[in-house]
């Protein structure tokens, strides 16, 4: 009898340790498994000094203007929107809405002023109520309407001569020709001696001219 339950010992033995191997089995198959990291996305080098520069550059040239555009109306053969390059003086606007008419008076246009972007220039005509001449564009403060208004006669060419009120062609010419004769005007009455130019003319110019 020894040898039959040593028998069923041993085998009593065996089927416990199947059994507690299928039982481990079943749990592990039903435990969930470890959740994975999901993977980090790739590192592209950015230069930061590049890309400073880059908007820096971007920066500065929105900064500046390439072109304005300006209005120019009254005694003008063209009247209307002019495109100019920054820096442009209204005597560039006004020659190119095709010049002033010869009877345009212009004793209160600036012509040496630097026009700005969206304004609107007057010529020959009075501005409405309200409207004044705009500041020198951030290049100092305006200058005096008597100096800078006013044509010099000893450093005027002839197209310039042209945009005083009653000077033509031939008065102009007439007015260098005074000037290579007899050297520098020393004062305004002095175009009383130039023929062409009356009382009533010189009555005109003589609040326009100058003799710097």
């Amino acid at each position: 009898m020894a040898p039959q339950r040593r028998h069923t010992a041993i085998a009593a033995a065996v089927v416990g340790v199947l059994g507690a191997g299928i039982v481990t089995a079943m749990v592990l198959a039903g435990a969930p498994e470890p959740e994975r990291a999901p993977p980090l996305p790739d590192v592209r080098p950015v230069s930061v000094s590049s890309a400073a520069q880059g908007s820096g550059a971007q920066g500065s040239a929105s900064a500046t203007p390439t072109s304005l555009v300006v209005s120019v109306v009254g005694t003008v053969a063209e009247p209307g929107l002019i495109t100019v390059e920054p820096g442009a003086r209204v005597a560039d606007a006004i020659e190119l809405a095709g010049g002033a008419s010869r009877d345009s008076d212009l004793h209160t246009v600036n012509l040496a002023r630097k026009v700005s972007d969206g304004e609107q220039i007057y010529v020959g005509v009075t501005p409405p109520p309200g409207v004044s001449e705009p500041a020198t564009g951030g290049d100092g403060p305006a200058p005096s309407t008597s100096d800078t208004s006013k044509v010099d006669l000893n450093a005027a060419d002839h197209a310039m001569l042209q945009t005083l009120p009653g000077v033509g062609e031939v008065t102009a010419s007439r007015i260098l020709e005074w000037r290579e004769t007899h050297g520098r005007f020393t004062s305004v009455e002095q175009l009383r001696e130039i023929d062409g130019i009356g009382e009533k003319r010189f009555a005109r110019l003589r609040e326009q001219v100058s003799v710097g």
